[in-house]
């Protein structure tokens, strides 16, 4: 399974559209070079695949969980968020529970979704646990302080910060807005916009699970 993983990350290449975006608003932040859709799939792929770190977050159930020593399913996939977002988290998580639901028992066997928290000051490990179970209860959900998570971020190239005050009283939080596939070789192939769709997702998943183009 993994040497089909490494034999599609290596066939695909182009580069992404990475976009900073604050939830709830519509300010840009920063971007890379934009990204082309291209070999069959519908997300973007990577020339140069990011390296997952060894970064040691705290799970909803308080236990350590390292990024890459702990990602061991042939395919995981990675979403910075976090969970008072008002819209693209939601839109999301939402996405990848559909994604999911359209996998093969199979399939699913082998797929793990995380969500790694951009606001630590809000969502510890029972706020993060409540918000997944909205979209699936096996979702991971993950948390740490500050520096743990920028690190963990800036690897992905996803940069966070704190946003605007709401005149609720509360805060935005701007943040890298992509899903990120990581492979059983602790690498990043291909990474997804919050545009991209829950068939979409489930096609390109199922064709990196099994070796081939989607189409």
């Amino acid at each position: 399974m993994r040497e089909r993983l490494r034999r599609t990350a290596a066939a695909l290449a182009v580069a992404p559209l990475l976009l900073l975006a604050a939830c709830g608003g519509t300010e840009q932040l920063g971007d890379a070079a934009p990204g082309a859709q291209g070999d069959g799939m519908n997300g973007d792929v990577l020339d140069d695949p990011y390296v997952v770190p060894d970064v040691t977050l705290t799970d909803t159930d308080g236990a350590p969980y390292d990024l890459a020593a702990d990602t061991t399913d042939p395919l995981t996939l990675v979403f910075f968020g976090f969970t008072n977002c008002p819209d693209i988290c939601n839109v999301v998580m939402s996405s990848l529970a559909s994604a999911r639901t359209r996998l093969s028992d199979a399939q699913r066997d082998e797929l793990e979704v995380v969500f790694v928290t951009t606001d630590p000051a809000r969502d510890d490990e029972d706020t993060i646990r409540a918000y997944l179970d909205r979209f699936d209860p096996s979702f991971t959900g993950l948390t740490g302080d500050l520096g743990s998570l920028q690190e963990a971020a800036a690897a992905f190239s996803i940069f966070f910060e704190k946003g605007e005050k709401l005149p609720s009283g509360g805060y935005d939080v701007a943040h890298g807005s992509y899903v990120a596939a990581v492979d059983g070789d602790d690498r990043v192939p291909v990474v997804w916009d919050e545009q991209t769709s829950a068939a979409e997702l489930a096609e390109d998943v199922s064709a990196l699970l099994e070796g081939t183009e989607p189409r």
